[in-house]
C-alpha cells in the first residue's frame, strides 16, 4: 500500500486552488473507486450511506500558489502548497478508509473552504446526502499541531467605507480626502487588543482586523472614497446578531458598514465518548480553535465535531508550507485506534 508520505506528495502535486478542485476530486474518486461514492459539484463523499457513521471531513482546496510548484520530501517533512492545510489531513482520511473499509465510515472531501461561506460546498454536500446529518460524530482533519481543538470562532467580513469629496491634488482644500478622514479609525484599530472569552473552560481570543484597503482613482485626484475589509473573529459565546452589533460599535466612525460574509461559530463540546477516546489515545491537550472551521457547519447540522489533524496551523497559507511526517503517523495511528 502507498505510504502516507507518498500520498501527501501525490495530493500536493495535483493543483486544487479554490475553484479548481475537480481534478483532485476525480483523482481521489479513481483511487477509492471500489467504494460507495457520491459526487456533489466538485466534492466527493466516500463511505457507508447509513445512519450513525463516523464522519471524517477535509477540504480539497488550497490558497493560491506562493512558492515552488509541487511536493518535495525531506528527512522529516513534506513540503508544498496545501501540505499542512490540508492535504496531510486528506491523506490520513484516504489511508483510514483504505485500511478500515467504508462500513461505518463517511469521508467527505469537499471544495470551496478557503473562500467565502457561500462557496463552501460542505453545505450542499450535507443537503445532497442527508444521511450524513445522522452521523454519530464528526472529525474535521484541519491541522491542529498535536492537540484536539474544540469549537471554532465565527467570522464576519464587512466593507467599512469613509466618504470624502474629490478635488485636484494640487488644491486639496477644495475637497475632502477620504483616506485622511479614516486616519483616526485606523489608529484606533492598531491599538485594539484581543478580547479574551472563556467558553466551556477553553480560551478564545476575539480579534478585529483590517485586512484589505483601497481608495482613489488617480494619483492627482483627492480620493472621495476609502473602503476597507474588516475581519472579525468572534467567540462561540456570541450569536451572529450580537457579533454584528459589536462590529458596528467598533466601526461606528465610518460613513457606511456593509456586512459581506458571515459564518457562525462552532459549539464547544468534547463530551462525546469518541472525542474522549481520541484525547486519551492521542495524548492530546484540548484547546479552543482560534479560527473558523467546518466544525461550525457540522454542529449546525446536528453532528458533534472536533478539529484533529496533522500539521501546524502556523504553517498554513505560507510560501514555505510543510507538514511534519511524524504528525501524519500520529494522526493516522490515533484515529485508527479509536475507529477500530
Amino acid at each position: 500500500m502507498t505510504d502516507l508520505v507518498e500520498t501527501v506528495a501525490w495530493l500536493v502535486d495535483i493543483p486544487s486552488v479554490t475553484g479548481g478542485e475537480a481534478a483532485l476530486r476525480n483523482a481521489i474518486a479513481d483511487r477509492l473507486g471500489g467504494m460507495p461514492q457520491q459526487a456533489v459539484a466538485d466534492s466527493l463523499v466516500v463511505g457507508d450511506p447509513a445512519e450513525g457513521v463516523v464522519l471524517l471531513a477535509g477540504h480539497l482546496d488550497t490558497v493560491p500558489l506562493q512558492g515552488h510548484v509541487g511536493a518535495t520530501v525531506t528527512e522529516d517533512r513534506v513540503h508544498g502548497l496545501g501540505a499542512t492545510d490540508m492535504k496531510g489531513g486528506l491523506a490520513v482520511m484516504i489511508h483510514l478508509v483504505e485500511t478500515l473499509g467504508p462500513e461505518g465510515l463517511a469521508c467527505v472531501f469537499y471544495a470551496g473552504e478557503e473562500g467565502p461561506l457561500a462557496g463552501n460546498q460542505l453545505g450542499p454536500v450535507l443537503e445532497s446526502a442527508p444521511w450524513l446529518a445522522s452521523a454519530s460524530a464528526g472529525i474535521v482533519l484541519e491541522p491542529t499541531d498535536r492537540v484536539v481543538e474544540a469549537g471554532c470562532q465565527g467570522v464576519i467580513n464587512a466593507d467599512v467605507t469613509f466618504f470624502g469629496e474629490p478635488a485636484h491634488s494640487a488644491r486639496p482644500w477644495l475637497g475632502d480626502n477620504a483616506v485622511d478622514k479614516a486616519g483616526e479609525f485606523l489608529t484606533q484599530m492598531r491599538g485594539l487588543q484581543p478580547e479574551l472569552h472563556v467558553v466551556g473552560g477553553l480560551e478564545f481570543r476575539e480579534v478585529i482586523t483590517v485586512t484589505t484597503a483601497h481608495g482613489g482613482v488617480a494619483r492627482n485626484v483627492v480620493p472621495s472614497e476609502f473602503v476597507m475589509n474588516v475581519n472579525y473573529r468572534f467567540a462561540p459565546d456570541r450569536a451572529i446578531g450580537d457579533a454584528t452589533a459589536r462590529l458596528g460599535e467598533v466601526c461606528a466612525a465610518a460613513d457606511r458598514i456593509v456586512v459581506t460574509d458571515v459564518a457562525p461559530a462552532g459549539a464547544v463540546d468534547i463530551s462525546h465518548p469518541m472525542f474522549q477516546a481520541l484525547i486519551q489515545r492521542s495524548g492530546s491537550a484540548v484547546v479552543g480553535k482560534q479560527g473558523w472551521t467546518d466544525v461550525a457547519q457540522l454542529g449546525a447540522a446536528g453532528v458533534p465535531a472536533v478539529n484533529f489533524g496533522p500539521g501546524e496551523p502556523s504553517m498554513a497559507h505560507k510560501p514555505g508550507e510543510s507538514v511534519r511526517i511524524s504528525d501524519l503517523t500520529w494522526a493516522y495511528d490515533s484515529l485508527l485506534g479509536i475507529l477500530r
